[in-house]
């Protein structure tokens, strides 16, 4: 399969597997399920179509931000695809929070707990008609992790699809990304840039469709998609506005009834070995440090041990290798035009990283989907493994007594791996960018941002709008930021999110001081202050657990069933849980 021809040049078959096995025989079949084929009646199915395998298309489709609002129409080239291998699509919408939207207030604080709505609210549906396989569809950060921890935890027949990347806007004869746009906010607070300057680069710098262009969130976990084997190849690299999409989409409709037939599922895809896969795509192209909390997420509904620890040292050992923003120079679009996703794949295979014997969507195991590939030598977004960037992946996990449950920086484009200084303690983000956009604080400083953990927060936000400032103000590589909540895939300069145990249950962090000196070291793998046991023992006596804005509501309920970002923030069980699988139901 490739980028010019992606329906492959196998012929559909046909033969369905016995309906009587299919979770839709309980909507469907027999003459006690009259009222419920009446309902398919009503919405214009012909019989023929009522007693073949129902297909879920879920998106996450919504009008908030450019990242989503090409779902819909991509969603109805799947169901053609379906309805041409003879399944009947049955499209349904969940909710997303776009995180560009979010960012900077309160909204933040919905981003994180949206991922386990999306795949509760996909989970529902799916349980409640009795889906027999599943098209998932998704385009802003969470809304990819949630859709594919659905479709592993259903572990009925599924594709994912990514609904693409924005096309990069132009500002006076240079590309621009968003992350332009959140560090000219830093510009223009100390005066570097005017409010004429703001404003036409605020109109040109999201010109289409698609989810940010640079290796963020999103298209870092549209990576993993392909890595890990739930999708097709190609497809989570294509741009938004480009015609192909929609071949991609009508390729997965009919692929999933294949998946159907041979009922091949998503857990006999998603092996210890597959979340290497992933893990390996994410280090060697500097992707988003928020695929150490989704990876760990998606495992727990598989059943697979995999936390931040594990990830992390998938990341120590491999090399980094893709030119990409925020930390390189090239945006999706370019990737995809100098070979894909699969061009950073077949570099990790022929370096003897990659595991090639795991098995994919297509049918066929990673080492034979890239068998075809060739190496494009006229490019210079991916290096061979043997000419890489740095040996290190572009992000790391730290471990010291600051942060005995781990946490995790980006160092993709970063210059100085190494960073010691006093810190500055903040209690909430919004502390801590007033003082930032007063420049209230002094190069050398560590800036401590807590009680934004996933519990704490509640809900983990990320911290751009205060990084961006940063950097704008040209003090990204001068002063360090620390926090339990989360950075965005365009976070840069030396910022270690994701701190364990978070302050919210009084973890070290939450035992800092002004003043205290921070040590930071990407090669070490240290994050350590220098408090001894006995003088944190000491301040935890006078600590008290504080309480947040929410009494109620879903994010209280949030607050509630979250775990550790360690293990992906988890708020079930998983698989180690089941009783039941839906898929056998």
């Amino acid at each position: 399969m490739d980028a010019r021809n992606p329906r492959g040049s196998g012929k559909m078959d046909t033969n369905y597997v016995d309906k009587s096995r299919l979770p839709s025989r309980h909507v469907t079949e027999g003459p006690e399920r009259a009222p419920h084929r009446s309902y398919l009646y009503a919405m214009g199915l012909s019989d023929k179509q009522i007693h073949q395998p129902l297909v879920g298309v879920a998106t996450a489709w919504n009008e908030a931000a450019p990242c989503n609002i090409s779902l819909q129409r991509q969603a109805q080239a799947v169901k053609k695809g379906v309805a041409a291998a003879q399944g009947t699509p049955r499209e349904f919408t969940t909710i997303t929070v776009t995180d560009g939207m979010a960012m900077g207030h309160q909204g933040m604080k919905s981003s994180l707990a949206s991922r386990d709505v999306i795949c509760d609210s996909v989970e529902l549906t799916m349980r409640g008609h009795s889906y027999d396989a599943l098209v998932a569809m998704a385009g802003c950060d969470k809304s990819l992790p949630g859709m594919m921890m659905a479709m592993i935890r259903l572990n009925v027949p599924s594709i994912f699809i990514y609904g693409g990347s924005i096309l990069p806007g132009k500002f006076r004869g240079r590309d621009v990304v968003v992350q332009d746009l959140f560090e000219a906010v830093g510009l223009h607070s100390v005066g570097k840039m005017s409010d004429e300057d703001l404003d036409e680069l605020e109109r040109v710098a999201c010109p289409s469709a698609g989810s940010c262009g640079g290796q963020y969130t999103a298209n870092t976990m549209a990576m993993v998609a392909e890595a890990i084997g739930l999708a097709l190849p190609y497809s989570c690299g294509a741009p938004a506005p480009y015609e192909i999409r929609d071949q991609f989409c009508a390729a997965s409709g009919e692929q999933v009834m294949q998946l159907l037939i041979q009922n091949l599922r998503p857990r006999d895809i998603v092996t210890r070995k597959a979340f290497e896969n992933a893990a390996m795509t994410v280090a060697a192209t500097g992707g988003s440090t928020n695929a150490a909390l989704h990876l760990p997420a998606m495992a727990h509904e598989a059943g697979i041990e995999f936390d931040l620890f594990d990830v992390g040292e998938i990341f120590r050992r491999t090399p980094y290798i893709g030119d990409l923003k925020p930390g390189g120079r090239y945006v999706a679009k370019d990737l995809f035009e100098a070979g894909g996703i699969p061009l950073v794949m077949k570099a990790l295979l022929d370096g003897g990283f990659l595991h090639g014997d795991c098995m994919t969507v297509t049918g066929k195991t990673i080492a034979e989907n890239l068998e075809k590939v060739k190496w494009n030598a006229n490019q210079d977004v991916i290096r061979p493994t043997s000419n890489p960037m740095t040996a290190t992946g572009g992000v790391v996990s730290l471990r010291g007594n600051l942060a005995p449950d781990g946490a995790i920086v980006k160092v993709a484009g970063l210059k100085n791996q190494r960073f010691v200084g006093p810190a500055r303690v903040f209690d909430n983000e919004e502390e801590c960018f007033a003082v930032v956009n007063a420049r209230g604080y002094n190069e050398g400083d560590v800036l401590v941002i807590r009680y934004e953990g996933p519990k704490g927060g509640p809900g983990m936000r990320e911290m751009l709008s205060t990084t961006a400032a940063l950097y704008g103000q040209g003090m990204g590589d001068r002063v360090a930021l620390i926090t339990d909540g989360r950075f965005s895939g365009a976070t840069r300069g030396f910022c270690v999110g994701h701190v364990g145990p978070e302050a919210a249950i009084c973890g070290p962090i939450a035992l800092v001081m002004d003043g205290d000196i921070i040590t930071l070291d990407a090669v070490t793998g240290e994050i350590s202050v220098n408090v001894s046991d006995e003088e944190f023992a000491r301040r935890k006596t006078g600590w008290t657990p504080r309480e947040t804005e929410f009494g109620s509501g879903a994010i209280w309920k949030y607050a509630q069933l979250v775990g550790p970002a360690r293990y992906g923030a988890l708020t079930n069980p998983g698989a180690k849980g089941e009783k039941e699988q839906y898929a056998d139901i």
